[in-house]
């Protein structure tokens, strides 16, 4: 097992308002897994994809990574826990315009100060099929281009966790497929843990497991 959510529960104001986010979450998530959070707007979903990535942490119950319980984390250890653990693709890509391909990818490892660079960034690109454009910047790459550097970027530390978030939103169909595919192939090559954070349903019908969240909770009936 790679991650265990015990009881957790999040609240937050919203002016005088006290919402609840997160209502008790219960989950188990294996090492290897390709799955995905579903849940209609305010269901909860960002809340529990920021459980998950250690961008935020519980008003109450557990979070163990690998054994490790990572709920009780400052922000300077989440941050570190982070570099060290976790990739992330998102919507809208967050690639830095003024880098190239290969500069954007090679982000992660400039972080953790990582020695043989070039030889893992050449490799990822190389799986997202992107060796040509080395040089290119993301506003000379289309939608899926940018988002197979995202998944790159995401993979060059082969972390034990990728969390996505709603990943193909911004790609037509075809692209949007050739990315999950793109997605689903490296989870089996890497047997890295994906979890993606979606109500695309082309998206759902790809992955292993689906986590059905309704108003904070978890409903396995759907």
């Amino acid at each position: 097992m790679l991650i265990e959510l015990k009881n957790v529960k999040k609240s937050y104001k919203l002016g005088k308002k006290k919402v609840e986010a997160l209502k008790g979450i219960d989950l188990q998530i294996d090492k290897g897994e390709f799955a995905a959070i579903k849940g209609p707007s305010g269901s909860g979903k960002t809340t529990l994809l920021n459980m998950l990535g250690a961008l935020d942490i519980p008003s109450e119950g557990k979070i163990l990574f690998d054994g490790k319980d990572i709920s009780k984390l400052d922000k300077k250890e989440r941050l570190k826990f982070r570099a060290s653990n976790l990739g992330f693709i998102f919507q809208d890509y967050n690639l830095i315009p003024e880098l190239t391909l290969y500069e954007n990818i090679e982000i992660p490892l400039l972080i953790e100060n990582v020695k043989n660079r070039k030889e893992k960034i050449i490799k990822v690109i190389e799986e997202v099929e992107l060796l040509n454009h080395l040089e290119h910047r993301p506003e000379e790459l289309s939608g899926g281009q940018r988002q197979r550097v995202s998944i790159a970027r995401a993979l060059v530390k082969t972390p034990p966790l990728i969390l996505a978030d709603e990943p193909t939103a911004n790609l037509d169909s075809k692209t949007g497929l050739a990315i999950l595919e793109l997605m689903h192939k490296l989870n089996k090559s890497y047997n890295i843990t994906f979890i993606i954070a979606t109500h695309d349903e082309l998206a759902l019908s790809k992955v292993d497991r689906v986590i059905n969240l309704v108003d904070g909770q978890i409903n396995e009936k759907i």
